[in-house]
């Protein structure tokens, strides 16, 4: 079990993550997968955050991060519930 504050683990690599009045921090992931037989290059972004602020996100939901705006497609809980990954499309 994790004894520090689980804020710690998003200061070093974090970005702002604001949805409405809340704010917090979250670390965005950005891969890039080259699909179609080589023709097409897309990315998925995905957030990593606590579930404490922003593990509740649904489908359809608006997120500013590191100000620019994304829209929920999934949010799922890791492991124990403290961290949720936000799959998301840039908007």
């Amino acid at each position: 079990m994790i004894t520090e504050s689980p804020a710690v683990f998003l200061n070093d690599f974090g970005v702002p993550v604001t949805d409405g009045t809340v704010t917090g921090k979250g670390v965005l992931d950005m891969p890039s997968e080259i699909i179609a037989g080589g023709m097409v290059l897309t990315t998925d972004y995905t957030l990593t955050i606590l579930a404490s602020e922003f593990g509740s996100k649904k489908y359809g939901d608006a997120l500013t991060i590191n100000g620019a705006a994304y829209t929920v497609r999934e949010c799922r809980l890791i492991d124990d519930g403290l961290f949720a990954q936000i799959f998301l499309s840039k908007t």
